[in-house]
């Protein structure tokens, strides 16, 4: 295996910084979260055109770079790194995956070329709380339970009156940039309990019936919307005429999951990276006794501490791009690299760290929103330790192989009291049954 970049990643990751550095200061940062798109739609439009952002890991044929997932997970090391607001999670990480391996031959004729463009975006409405969930990073439902499961809640799906068509009703929130995007990939719940399935479709954002409202949220950098579906018009994501409607889409959206997870954790990275920098920035220039912090001691075991911590996550986050199955795990740790580096940035920068002026808070509103959606940390590992099969039950032991005098002739012990108590007694002939082993656990 070579690990070195090549000089086309090289020529991205130098590119990209060089205009996100430009861009995307701490206020231009918050002034373009406060736009009614959430992003900056001109920025979202020169990264586009220049680089093909939205278009790295789609296929040539459909008009994207070519790249492979490794590729946009280098690339949104960077935006992590500014914290950039921006649908390119939503949109390249999430949807054009899930159209490039579910929907027929027009549909991705028609929809990945100007998603790979960036001139249409994207955003995935999973029913409430539970895309980590259904992206498989915190646990295992191949029935798709998390989308209704027939019962009151999530959302339904019906076919149209006419035969010619979906309807869909309920509601989803939590959606990444689904108040912005013209397109929404929603997964459904369909067939009651006889033929019970989860189905994908595709909504437009002129759709009757379709509202939808920008919720307020702890980081604004990734924003979010409520997604209601009253009666809407739908179109089904794949080949209507296949047996069985949505077979593979749990496993679509567990693929999906695990290259998204790469993708997540290398953008934490990068935002974990740049908040140890500009604390050590900090405590280089801010002095307390006549000299500056960064020269006690115990500042700098903390601040070693945390580099160590960031190395580590970004070697997992990149071993992860190569391998996405590690997924899981590599977000896991990027996300508690960001979160114990954004506490201590906060911490070491004093009282300025916890004030809204300053740009340390959005570090650690970014590593708690991101643990909200696709966490938390703890879990994540659990379903990674269980998919290795960490846990699993040892075998039963064997049975014993020796016997008793007395089983293995079949004589039924003597008669009377004596007798009795005799044949009660341990003796040498016959010892005393050992209490059963305690059952071994491998761990």
């Amino acid at each position: 295996m070579d690990a070195a970049f090549t000089a086309e990643q090289d020529g991205i990751r130098r590119t990209l910084r060089e205009i996100l550095g430009k861009r995307c200061g701490p206020d231009e940062v918050k002034a373009a979260v406060r736009t009614a798109a959430g992003h900056d739609r001109e920025l979202w439009q020169q990264l586009s055109r220049q680089l093909g952002l939205p278009g790295i890991a789609v296929a040539e044929e459909y008009g994207g770079v070519g790249c492979t997932p490794a590729d946009l997970a280098l690339a949104c090391e960077e935006t992590g790194r500014v914290l950039l607001p921006s649908p390119l999670l939503a949109t390249a990480a999430l949807c054009a995956p899930l159209i490039a391996a579910l929907g027929t031959e027009t549909q991705r004729s028609a929809l990945l070329p100007p998603l790979a463009s960036g001139g249409l975006t994207a955003a995935l409405a999973v029913p409430g709380p539970v895309l980590a969930t259904a992206l498989a990073l915190t646990g295992e439902d191949a029935t798709g339970q998390w989308s209704g499961g027939g019962r009151a809640g999530g959302i339904q799906a019906r076919p149209d009156a006419s035969g010619d068509g979906w309807r869909l009703y309920g509601e989803a929130a939590q959606v990444l940039d689904g108040h912005s995007a013209p397109l929404l990939l929603v997964p459904a719940h369909t067939g009651g309990f006889a033929r019970s399935r989860t189905l994908l479709f595709l909504v437009r954002e002129d759709a009757p019936g379709l509202v939808r409202s920008r919720q307020a949220v702890l980081d604004e950098t990734r924003p979010q919307a409520r997604i209601q579906l009253r009666d809407v018009p739908a179109e089904l994501l794949g080949d209507p005429g296949e047996e069985e409607w949505g077979a593979d889409v749990p496993a679509a959206l567990a693929a999906t999951g695990r290259t998204a997870s790469a993708v997540l954790a290398a953008e934490a990275v990068g935002a974990a990276d740049q908040a140890l920098a500009r604390t050590v920035e900090y405590v280089r220039q801010r002095e307390q006794f006549g000299r500056a912090i960064g020269s006690f001691q115990a500042v700098k075991h903390r601040l070693a501490d945390l580099y160590v911590q960031v190395q580590a996550a970004r070697s997992a986050a990149y071993y992860a791009a190569w391998d996405p199955e590690q997924g899981g795990l590599a977000l896991a740790q990027a996300l508690e690299a960001l979160r114990m580096t954004a506490g201590e940035a906060i911490q070491l920068h004093g009282g300025i760290g916890f004030t809204w002026e300053h740009d340390a808070h959005l570090y650690f509103k970014r590593a708690a929103s991101d643990e909200l959606l696709f966490g938390p940390v703890h879990r994540l590992r659990a379903h990674a330790a269980d998919r290795a099969g960490l846990f699993a039950p040892a075998p039963a032991p064997a049975p014993a192989s020796g016997t008793t005098s007395a089983s293995a002739s079949g004589a039924a012990p003597a008669s009377g009291s004596a007798s009795g108590s005799a044949s009660a007694a341990p003796t040498a002939a016959a010892p005393a049954a050992s209490p059963p082993a305690h059952e071994k656990v491998a761990v």
